[in-house]
């Protein structure tokens, strides 16, 4: 055995939550085991979609030599940096914002206060809590050999980490991607915050600028100002969410603008410069320019494959520093011995899309000899949310996408306010949006906006997935009250397009008799 390649993570505050993680998913004391004399596969990073491959090829229980390198913490963004301190943090300011709305529903409350330390504290325990599920030691007892060091491809079948040679039959790049910042003039000498960094807060700026209204900057910037910041977002686009339904954007919109969210749409930030009042941004936005000063930038727009040092030249395996890994839809890359999968290579950057993605790897790599029966990642249908209050929740084609494509759709909305379950929580704002192909009742895509409409959107993928129709939809029962009904309002809905002029008018003379 080796000793690992010397690094020392070093997550701030350095305090006994942040020690426990690091004693998890890179401990400082580990011992790299002796390679063995050829791996089946080796995976290069163990952030989701490594860890999946990584664990799900062991575990076969077909004596599989598996080896799995990484070079930082394992767990990548999801546990470190990402669903899992995003999440928490987000449930914090749920917390608050329900608590200011509590006098709506007839209870009294005195006014909260946000000891912002607590709330980053239990992001912290709860991010240790869950981190002994992607540990070192955990994978290391499934049979995986964990090699912890910056891994360097020597040739097409061995690769070089921490001094030691690895030989492979085949091997998977994971390595997935980083945030990378816009090219502003001024912003890296003025300093700014990222997804990556802002978890390490623990005095909550006062002022604050958002930059990027995708899912990241949308997310934390209604959560920052539920903790009492001053916070101003700026999207280059015509709406935040720019891949969301309008119709979807524009309800987050004016929950954010409700909240005293300053809201800059169409912005060009210009430049940013450092002053003793601030951190000054200054923009362009409807042909003026402006200027606002705030204490903290958060970056939230842009991402970065991570594809340096790993030498893909030497192994032919062709790369942008943009877009990635170039795959096919078998996620083989240019060398047909080796496959990726996750951030480095998939437009689709989500956890649950590199765990699905992972799962076809394994398939394809190591049970389709001579490539009969692999799978497809177009062949995914893939849901994902934004987790806004309300939530944004979207699977399938937008009307958008469908117009572009040239596709046909006929849609159907149901307003949350028609819903009797949202109406009783107070939640009207929102609906149900299904689009289907005209002629019949296949579903082709949805948008729900709910304040759990990420809990809803599974139904209309599982429809998608199983080629279930509005038809066979609208018969099933939903518990009452729900509003889940929304999707079954809708379907019953398409029903009602089925009806001639003269069954609905007869079917209007039965529900008079039945009175």
């Amino acid at each position: 055995m080796t000793a690992a390649q010397p690094f020392e993570p070093l997550i701030l505050p350095n305090d006994n939550y942040n020690q426990a993680l690091v004693a998890q998913v890179h401990p400082l004391n580990w011992k790299n085991p002796t390679p063995q004399a050829c791996y089946d596969l080796v995976v290069i990073g163990a952030g989701t979609a490594g860890l999946v491959i990584a664990g799900g090829a062991a575990g076969l229980g077909l004596g599989l030599k598996i080896a799995l390198i990484e070079r930082h913490l394992m767990g990548g963004d999801c546990l470190n940096v990402g669903c899992v301190p995003s999440k928490s943090l987000l449930r914090s300011s749920r917390v608050i914002a329900d608590l200011k709305k509590a006098s709506g529903y007839g209870i009294g409350v005195d006014e909260p206060s946000v000891d912002f330390a607590a709330v980053m504290e239990r992001v912290r325990r709860i991010r240790s809590q869950i981190s002994p599920n992607d540990s070192a030691h955990r994978f290391q007892s499934l049979g995986v050999d964990v090699f912890l060091g910056e891994a360097k491809f020597v040739d097409r079948r061995s690769i070089r980490v921490a001094g030691e040679i690895l030989r492979f039959q085949k091997a998977v790049i994971t390595t997935g991607a980083r945030a990378a910042a816009p090219n502003i003039p001024g912003l890296e000498t003025t300093g700014y915050l990222t997804n990556e960094t802002v978890f390490s807060l623990t005095d909550r700026p006062d002022r604050l600028a958002v930059v990027g209204g995708g899912p990241i900057g949308c997310e934390l910037a209604q959560a920052f100002r539920r903790f009492g910041s001053e916070v101003v977002l700026l999207e280059r686009g015509a709406q935040v969410l720019t891949r969301e339904d309008p119709d979807a954007a524009e309800i987050v919109q004016q929950v954010f603008r409700q909240e005293g969210i300053q809201l800059v749409l169409e912005g060009e930030v210009l430049r940013v410069e450092r002053t003793a009042a601030g951190k000054v941004i200054t923009y362009r936005s409807e042909g003026r320019e402006a200027s606002v000063t705030v204490d903290e930038i958060l970056v939230g727009a842009g991402r970065a494959p991570n594809v340096e040092e790993l030498n893909l030249e030497a192994i032919g395996v062709e790369y942008d520093l943009q877009q990635g890994i170039q795959t096919n839809d078998y996620l083989q890359t240019t060398n047909p011995k080796i496959y990726a999968a996750g951030d480095i290579c998939m437009n689709w950057k989500f956890t649950h899309a590199a765990d699905a993605a992972a799962r076809i790897v394994i398939k394809n790599a190591l049970f389709t000899p001579f490539g009969i029966g692999r799978s497809k990642l177009s062949d995914l249908v893939m849901p994902w949310v934004t987790y806004t209050d309300p939530e944004v929740a979207r699977v399938g084609l937008s009307t958008q996408e469908a117009q572009q494509q040239g596709i046909a759709i006929k849609t159907i909305v149901i307003p949350l306010e028609k819903i009797d379950r949202a109406i009783t929580d107070s939640e009207t704002e929102g609906f149900v949006k299904i689009h289907y192909q005209p002629g019949t009742d296949r579903i082709l895509g949805a948008t729900i906006v709910a304040k759990h409409a990420g809990e809803m959107i599974s139904e209309i993928t599982t429809a998608i997935v199983g080629k279930v129709g509005l038809s066979k939809l609208s018969s099933v029962i939903h518990p009452y009250p729900t509003q889940a009904e929304g999707i079954k309002k809708a379907a019953d809905a398409y029903r009602r397009t089925l009806l001639t002029p003269r069954s609905q008018t007869l079917l209007g003379i039965l529900r008079c008799l039945t009175r």
